[in-house]
């Protein structure tokens, strides 16, 4: 009976050690990392094994860039997506293995859009493969977060690989005269083409195509110009699967999957840029094929669901390769 006091103030004793303890800076906590995992994602389209390479991402400013809506629709449906006035946007690439053909689908911006982006060959080595083993790359259009990571320091990333493009896009992006009387703001889109496709040019590896057709074995090239006068589509299959490559048809999914008819400034003719996502977002909703694009969040993956007078987009689930 006598030792209870003697043990309560013994036992408020180590309580008061350990608060004084606490109150100290705490020694065993790690300092935090603050980077991501290599950025790239795997999946199997029939035979061919499909790879999605993160080039970085950057902000957008869906009130001051997108056109044919309102900025108070704008802000309610970036709101309603938990969005904020600046969207963080993917830069993604589709690194294609048929089995014979190593294809790259876009390049990401390389050095040309500065801090953010970039990563693209660093992620493809990540994922296992080396650039020297690309055969071709096949670009959607010529705007440099898509064709500037050809190059590093002005010489070829892919050296081994062919560059094909609608003949359409090169013509006009590579064109000295329509540099020439292009205004201010608007010069550095052709100087990025001209920085990112020349080497392959004067190494005869530049090898522009017309219209729809086959480019290899399994991938379709479909025109869907208006983004830019030769932006195309790339439908990739391999027993009875399909994953069509959308380029640039969508920039701020938030918006333009609610509203088809909701253009931006980037594109060179909207009303053929607004009628090509119209009829793509159609297709792939009847189809229920597989969809890829640029500048959806990483790893830019999914379905389309008509949804009212517009649609709904649904991600692919992470998942093994199989």
């Amino acid at each position: 009976m006598t030792s209870t006091p003697w043990l309560l103030r013994a036992l408020g004793a180590l309580g008061a050690c350990a608060l004084l303890a606490g109150a100290g800076p705490a020694r065993a906590a790690a300092p935090q990392v603050k980077t991501q995992a290599p950025g790239y994602y795997r999946l199997m389209v029939g035979d061919f094994e499909v790879t999605v390479l993160f080039d970085g991402a950057l902000p957008l400013r869906p009130d001051q860039l997108l056109k044919d809506t309102t900025p108070a629709q704008v802000a309610r449906l970036l709101a309603r997506s938990f969005e904020k006035e600046a969207v963080t946007t993917s830069v993604n690439a589709f690194l294609v293995n048929t089995g014979s053909k190593l294809v790259l689908v876009d390049a990401g911006a390389g050095a040309l859009f500065g801090e953010g982006l970039g990563n693209l060959a660093a992620n493809l080595k990540a994922a296992g493969y080396a650039p020297e083993q690309v055969d071709e790359v096949l670009i959607t259009h010529m705007h440099g977060d898509h064709v500037g990571g050809l190059v590093a320091d002005g010489k070829m990333v892919f050296p081994g690989a062919v560059v094909r493009a609608d003949r359409r896009d090169a013509e006009y992006w590579l064109s000295p005269a329509n540099l020439e009387k292009a205004p201010e703001d608007k010069k550095r889109f052709f100087q990025g083409a001209h920085v990112a496709l020349d080497p392959y040019a004067a190494a005869g590896k530049l090898q522009p195509f017309d219209g729809d057709g086959e480019i290899v074995p399994g991938i379709r090239a479909r025109a869907a110009h208006g983004h830019t006068p030769g932006h195309t589509l790339y439908d990739v299959e391999s027993k009875g699967q399909r994953l069509v490559l959308w380029g640039d048809l969508v920039h701020v999914a938030a918006v333009q999957f609610r509203q088809p008819q909701a253009t931006i400034q980037f594109d060179s003719d909207t009303r053929a840029a607004a009628a090509a996502r119209r009829k793509e977002f159609a297709r792939a909703a009847r189809a229920g094929d597989l969809v890829g694009a640029a500048h959806l969040s990483f790893p830019g993956l999914g379905h389309l669901r008509a949804e009212g007078k517009g649609y709904a987009f649904v991600p692919v689930d992470y998942a093994p390769v199989r």
